[in-house]
């Protein structure tokens, strides 16, 4: 049976020029008894980009015509990017200037023709076609012009044109409101998009109306569908007593889970035990989300469009309705719970020497927080170590473990980037009150590393199957990259200590030990992260570089991350003997898809839930306007320099035309802005004083500026007046004297 994979390969094979069906059909000697089938996986490819369909209905492969899909980026100066799936041969994005966009609009997947690659490798083209439209929903604020037609501006800057409401549509809003909009035409060439008021979201000030912004402008579910809600309520609250039949029973076992003190999704318990070898035997149980939630359910389909929860400030969006996420399929305490269960028997060196999977169903003794387990390790709490005195020397005995395996995997070379993050407290009206340093302390890690570990040894038992599933990959860095990374270190007497093509992980990770401790740390440790590729979903296992871990996946969060279900799925199916040639198939057609989906949706997560939290910050900055305080470069750019307060965890802009005192030029390699005149030198980690000059709510940006530079131009003292940087020389023609200078001469005339 012809596969959709199959026909592009055939395409790629035989066909070798823009053909129409007809002709198709004869080159690629379709039988009749598949034509139907052959047509629709072309429209399929057609619709995926795979495929392009030109005049006369002929199609041909992208790659062959110069067209390349992709999404399009665009910034509120009116051109944009577009990133594409198949990558350039000089890498890089795709310039596309405001008059080649084709009314594609931000987010928008478009076919795009490269016209032109510029000095330097950089390529500019013109959409020729839109696959797929992003914003069928807009946020944005409601206004009237001065003939009282209504209009919406988006939130969202990047939408580079307003959207006309007719009237009738407005939805019962009042100008200057938050609203969202169904987008209901398109814009094309000689008229804008309109579309209709679908919600009033109130002020934008409003208690809440931040959250509700960023949700709708992410294009984030919210609400679960009818449908959704009552498969879960069907499930009911308890678990049957013919669920637990022929599982093994963890029940009379210590069990614990351990997770933040707002948590109420609890995916994994830990059990632990020493073996009389002096092994460990580690018990990982999650939560059997794949045991209630069937493939092709309304619940399903639901969780894979969202492909994760969403954690904001305030409150999260769920990848399943409350009655399982928080339910019956969280291992809350004293109740009985399904769980996926790997045991592992870790020697002292920190190997897993035997594992085993089960069918289980545990009943967790405690619900323990971070907090409660690190007074316990690392204060010696005496009333916390009497309140769980029962459970202490299991704690003692996870902390001796941690050491263990956290020593085993800093010897194969694993990336520990131990950089500090920022937790905000809020109020009850959603301000924040104060932004913190969050702790990672030694509860936090040792749940880590016990995750990390069944990961890896889930991820090696599947491939060891040869079962399709879904690993967590992580390429090796860009070797570009790492010159670019390799130059800058070399400024502090620092290397990475391999040639460009013999890097493994140890060499990072050895860098980062040196220089621990140490003033260059934090700047060295920000670059090197940005160095790295960004981890993603495949179907193949490509290993995970930042890891040094030959096999990884994601199988302890199934409750709140799709990918985690997909592999409990096939990890069942293979222990239980369902992973038939068909249902491979099957599978190994679907996982690319639902790879490429799962971590388009996790980047939709970490976007937006970045946005809420930095908006909040400049929310949080808004009345300290004139106020000094310390900070360090976080980022160098040509216009500026990005600073990090240290006290509250704020990132502003320094502009450089407020760095009045001299001329200063961007040098990339070095991360650095040089004075000419006076030679002073910013550079990427440096420790800097600056005022707070402005904080922008319509762009959500904290303006600073340096205060020794803005003492120095108040005195009076403002550098040089002329660059000595020398112009470029442009041969240009006589041009036609301006309309001004036209009408001048024409008076003198008259004179």
């Amino acid at each position: 049976m012809l596969s959709r994979d199959h026909v592009l390969a055939l395409m790629r094979e035989r066909v070798h020029h823009p053909a129409a069906i007809r002709e198709l059909l004869q080159v690629l000697k379709i039988p009749r008894e598949e034509r139907v089938t052959f047509k629709r996986h072309i429209k399929s490819l057609v619709g995926s980009g795979d495929l392009i369909q030109i005049r006369d209905h002929r199609f041909g492969l992208p790659e062959k015509m110069d067209l390349y899909v992709g999404r399009l980026q665009t910034h509120s100066a009116g051109y944009g990017f577009v990133a594409p799936e198949r990558p350039l041969e000089s890498g890089g994005d795709i310039y596309i200037s405001g008059p080649l966009m084709n009314e594609a609009m931000h987010g928008d997947r478009v076919v795009v023709r490269v016209e032109r690659i510029k000095e330097g490798g950089r390529a500019e083209g013109r959409i020729i076609r839109i696959l797929e439209r992003a914003n069928q929903w807009i946020v944005g604020r409601y206004d009237r012009d001065e003939n009282g037609m209504g209009y919406v501006v988006p939130f969202d800057r990047r939408v580079l044109m307003d959207i006309f409401i007719p009237p009738g549509q407005e939805g019962g809003a009042d100008p200057g409101l938050m609203v969202s909009v169904e987008l209901t035409r398109w814009p094309t060439s000689t008229r804008g998009a309109i579309g209709r008021v679908a919600e009033v979201l109130g002020h934008i000030d409003a208690p809440g109306v931040d959250t509700e912004i960023i949700i709708r402008k992410w294009g984030i579910p919210d609400a679960h569908s009818d449908e959704s809600v009552a498969e879960a309520i069907r499930l009911g609250a308890t678990v049957a007593d013919r669920d637990i039949r022929s599982r093994t029973d963890f029940r009379d076992v210590p069990t614990v889970t351990i997770d933040g003190e707002h948590a109420r999704d609890f995916d994994d318990a830990i059990t632990l035990d020493k073996l009389p070898n002096g092994n460990f035997r580690l018990g990982v149980h999650i939560a059997d989300v794949s045991h209630y939630v069937q493939e092709g359910s309304a619940l399903d389909r639901e969780a894979y469009d969202r492909g994760t929860s969403v954690y904001f400030p305030e409150r999260a969006v769920h990848m399943f309705p409350s009655e399982l996420a928080t339910g019956l399929c969280s291992l809350n305490p004293h109740v009985d719970r399904l769980v996926q269960s790997c045991l592992m028997e870790v020697d002292r060196r920190g190997q897993v020497v035997r594992y085993e999977f089960h069918d289980g169903v545990i009943n967790s003794d405690e619900r323990m927080t971070y907090t409660a387990v690190n007074g316990i390790l690392t204060d010696g709490d005496p009333q916390l170590m009497k309140q769980y005195a029962r459970l202490v020397p299991m704690f003692e005995m996870m902390r001796e473990l941690f050491q263990i395996l956290h020593d085993a995997r800093r010897r194969r070379g694993s990336i520990d980037f131990d950089l500090n993050e920022a937790e905000v407290v809020i109020d009850e009206g959603g301000v924040i009150e104060a932004i913190i340093a969050l702790e990672r302390n030694v509860a936090h890690r040792l749940i880590e590393e016990f995750m990390l570990l069944a990961n890896e040894t889930v991820a090696s038992y599947l491939e060891s199957q040869e079962a399709p599933s879904l690993y967590r990959v992580h390429e090796e860095p860009d070797i570009l990259k790492v010159e670019k990374f390799e130059e800058f270190v070399s400024g502090f007497g620092l290397s990475l200590g391999a040639p460009m093509n013999a890097l493994r992980p140890r060499h990072f990770q050895k860098l980062l030990e040196r220089i621990h401790g140490k003033p260059e740390e934090k700047p060295i440790a920000f670059l090197m992260l940005r160095t790295m590729q960004k981890a993603r979903y495949a179907p193949e296992n490509l290993g995970h570089f930042g890891l040094a871990a030959p096999s990884y996946t994601h199988f302890t969060s199934p409750i709140r991350r799709y990918p985690d279900l997909v592999v409990h799925r096939a990890l069942r199916a293979v222990r239980h003997g369902l992973l038939t040639d068909e249902v491979k198939d099957e599978w190994t057609e679907e996982l690319p898809e639902v790879a490429r989906h799962t971590s388009e949706m996790e980047r939709r997560a970490d976007d937006a839930e970045r946005e809420l939290l930095q908006w909040k910050k400049v929310k949080f900055m808004a009345d300290k306007v004139g106020d000094e305080f310390e900070g360090s470069v976080t980022g160098v750019a040509a216009f500026g320099l990005f600073i990090e307060l240290i006290e509250h965890f704020v990132e502003g802009l320094v502009h450089v035309s407020t760095m009045a005192d001299d001329y200063y030029r961007f040098i990339e390699s070095a991360h650095m802005l040089a004075g000419e005149n006076t030679r002073k030198v910013y550079r990427l980690g440096d420790k800097v004083k600056v005022q707070v000059i402005r904080v922008n709510m319509e762009q959500r940006q904290v303006d600073l500026g340096l205060v020794e530079i803005l003492e120095r131009v108040r005195e009076g003292d403002r550098g040089p007046r002329r660059s000595r940087a020398t112009p470029k020389q442009e041969k240009r023609r006589k041009q036609r004297p301006g309309r001004r200078e036209r009408h001048r001469t024409k008076t003198k005339g008259r004179r």
